[in-house]
This record gives structure tokens, C-alpha cells and sequence, in this order.
């Protein structure tokens, strides 16, 4: 818990008052919710979309468990910061590993779009093709395959 006393002195968690818990657990339960169904419904006609809300969806469902059943909420760096935490609370390195991978392909998308702003005529030309949409919608089921085991573990470990 060395790292946990680190990131409390950060500022970057801390705990959850008991009058603000059911407020933010129920923001984050319907949040995660919203997400993956709008990541589900996206799928095949916009499955950039689908990731990154699929990826909310994991990252939701990261904070909704960190704060249910630790009583502790993300302040700061929240992506970074929640990995941190769950790699301190969660010894399961198979649900880790699913979102860190997740986390990577969310911070892919966001290079693109960075990368699409300095470079938005090649973007322009390029990221509308069939060869393309094909890609991240290949990316995308493969995601969501990842995603939906990743929210049942974590949805069996709040239930324990």
C-alpha cells in the first residue's frame, strides 16, 4: 500500500465522503452503462467511437469498483492514476492486462487525432477510405471482445 500512501500525499486520490458515495457510484454505474452500450451500437458504423467508448466504459467501471469497494476516488491523472490503483488493489494480472490494453489503444486514438491536426489534409484523404473503416472495425469487435471480459471480472469482483 506504499504506493497507495504516495498517491494519497499527491493528491491525486483520496477517500469518499460516506455522504457523497451513493451519488458517485451511481454517476459511474450509469456512466460505464451509457458507454458500452453506445461502444456496442457503434461497432460496424463508426468503430473508432466504439473503442474509445468502450473504453470509458472499462475505465468507469475501474472507478466505480476502486470507489465501492475501496472508498476511494481518482482526483487527478485520472486514466494513469486509475491504472495505478488497481494495479495496487487488484493482484489478477489477466484483468490488468486487459485495461492497460485498453488504456494503449485509447491513447492510440488520441496520437491519431493529435496526429490528424497537424496533418489533416493526408488525414482527410486517407482515414475515410473502405481499407481503413474495415481496420478499426476489425479493431474494434476485437476490442469490445476484451472489454466485455474485462467488465464481467471486474463486475464478479464487486460482488464478492
Amino acid at each position: 500500500m506504499v504506493k497507495l500512501d504516495i498517491l494519497f500525499r499527491e493528491h491525486k486520490i483520496s477517500r469518499i465522503k460516506e455522504t457523497e458515495l451513493e451519488r458517485y457510484t451511481d454517476f459511474f454505474t450509469n456512466s460505464y452503462k451509457d458507454n458500452l452500450m453506445h461502444a456496442k451500437a457503434n461497432v460496424n458504423e463508426f468503430p473508432r467511437w466504439s473503442i474509445i467508448s468502450g473504453y470509458y466504459a472499462m475505465h468507469d467501471i475501474s472507478k466505480l469498483l476502486i470507489a465501492k469497494v475501496y472508498r476511494l476516488k481518482i482526483e487527478q491523472e485520472v486514466h494513469a492514476t486509475t491504472i495505478k490503483v488497481l494495479r495496487e488493489l487488484i493482484k489478477d494480472k489477466e484483468t490488468l492486462k486487459l485495461i492497460e490494453a485498453g488504456y494503449e489503444q485509447f491513447k492510440n486514438l488520441a496520437n491519431e487525432l493529435s496526429d490528424a491536426k497537424k496533418e489533416r489534409v493526408k488525414v482527410q484523404y486517407y482515414t475515410g477510405t473502405d481499407f481503413i473503416r474495415k481496420k478499426y472495425e476489425r479493431m474494434a469487435k476485437e476490442f469490445m471482445s476484451d472489454a466485455d471480459i474485462y467488465l464481467e471480472k471486474i463486475r464478479k469482483i464487486m460482488e464478492k
